[in-house]
């Protein structure tokens, strides 16, 4: 639905409307119909003068909810707030809710009085949304720059008042690694936070690495980008979950490529040396994420023949050879957490008794707790595989578990169709929910 809003979104934009919408981020119709997740939808509408606010988790999408609402109000540019499609917005987690109070301590009652001071009413005609001549439409196009020179310090001043009232606090674009990182990658939504654990894992190593997570995609503030990055970088590596065919990179790579140039030519960097920026693509239709596709990236950029332009990661591009190598063994799922992976059919119930048993362990435990789902788009009378983590500390694990403490089956009859023993670590267990007494299992089993 977002691409057939496109027109009033540049006539609300225009206009200098207030206005948020909340985006679940998915892949655009091209060779074929996908209903999952990528950044294709948002990318097409970037062109239309909306602010753009990245979240990239459940925890993020509720409180950039509140900051886009007061960003709009104090700016008067219309923002997008977006989170990615499924794996954000399916994802059952443990947050921390906003109470009525905090939202009334960050709206301020003369920003709403003021927007609604510009409603059209006949006690008070304005006259709006005339036609104009050659003579007079670019110099008022032109009118609407101060406006978006201010939206990113109004961004940055509310996330700072958001903040001071919740202990949460955010930046326009987020540094997250070791302080002298050499190999930076930049990129924006979930993909964030799976980076920002591998990042951890890899620092803890000694490797000197980083990443950049974008939250203001629009307007793109050079100077804000340039003061997040290390002055010791020298490679980036910009993702992109979009595919562009035609253009000389993907949409986010083009905005980092003249960022670092902009801001080199303006004085605002303060980089040891002229970094090498690259481009690459990944999730494309919630194709998941993992940390070894982060470490691939990494690697990448210390390649002894150079890193590749323009690269695929998460695939393998048997035609035009995109695509780096990732080390599938490669694997950060923390140990101190209980992991499982259950199978159903849709409509078995399997994913209503799992989302209640994460929200039960969520709500009733110290641990932290996410619950994520797998089906495709059949939905009922296909294969389910619900996810589920819990256990202490903050989970950035946007992706799904690969190796589980606790395997269980549901059909009897996955056996003979799938392997579900793939997903089981090591001294694992697997449950077996079997329509044969227990004496007669075994031999029921598939002998494979």
């Amino acid at each position: 639905g977002l691409l057939l809003m496109i027109p009033n979104m540049y006539k609300i934009a225009g206009e200098l409307t207030s206005t948020v919408f909340h985006v679940s981020a998915r892949t655009l119709a091209t060779h074929a119909l996908s209903i999952f997740g990528d950044h294709s939808d948002i990318n097409a509408c970037r062109q239309t003068g909306w602010a753009m606010l990245a979240s990239g988790s459940v925890q993020e999408a509720h409180d950039f909810a509140c900051i886009a609402q007061r960003a709009t109000l104090a700016s008067r540019i219309p923002f997008v707030h977006f989170f990615d499609g499924f794996r954000t917005s399916h994802e059952v987690r443990k947050i921390e809710l906003l109470e009525d109070d905090d939202l009334r301590f960050m709206m301020r009652d003369d920003l709403i009085a003021a927007n609604r001071q510009r409603a059209l009413t006949p006690d008070k005609p304005v006259l709006r949304g005339t036609a104009q001549n050659p003579d007079v439409f670019f110099q008022a196009r032109e009118a609407c720059n101060r406006f978006y020179l201010d939206c990113p310090g109004i961004v940055e001043k509310t996330m700072a008042r958001f903040a001071e009232r919740t202990g949460r606090a955010y930046k326009l674009f987020e540094y997250v690694g070791h302080p002298q990182a050499e190999r930076v990658i930049v990129l924006m939504g979930s993909g964030a936070e799976v980076a920002h654990e591998t990042v951890d894992h890899l620092v803890a190593q000694g490797e000197k690495v980083g990443i950049l997570k974008v939250r203001l995609v629009r307007p793109f503030s050079v100077k804000h980008f340039a003061a997040a990055l290390p002055k010791s970088v020298r490679a980036i590596a910009v993702l992109d979950r979009t595919k562009e065919p035609g253009s000389v990179g993907e949409p986010l790579y083009l905005d980092v490529v003249a960022a670092v140039r902009e801001a080199r030519e303006a004085g605002l960097s303060t980089l040891a040396v002229d970094p090498m920026v690259v481009g690459g693509r990944y999730g494309l239709s919630s194709k998941d994420f993992t940390p070894a596709q982060v470490k691939a990236v990494f690697d990448e950029l210390v390649r002894r023949e150079g890193p590749r332009n323009h690269f695929t990661v998460g695939i393998v591009d048997d035609v035009t050879h995109t695509s780096i190598p990732v080390d599938p063994e490669f694997d950060i799922d923390s140990d101190d957490r209980v992991r499982a992976v259950f199978f159903g059919l849709g409509a078995d119930g399997t994913v209503g008794a799992n989302k209640n048993s994460i929200k039960i362990i969520g709500e009733e435990t110290e641990h932290d707790a996410q619950g994520y789902f797998v089906y495709d788009s059949k939905k009922s009378g296909a294969i389910t595989i619900s996810h589920l983590r819990f256990g202490p500390g903050p989970i950035r694990s946007s992706y799904l578990v690969k190796k589980a403490n606790f395997v269980a089956c549901h059909q009897f009859g996955f056996l003979e169709r799938y392997d579900m023993l793939d997903y089981a670590a090591p001294g694992g267990t697997f449950l077996l929910n079997a329509p044969f007494p227990k004496e007669e299992v075994w031999k029921n089993l598939p002998r494979k």
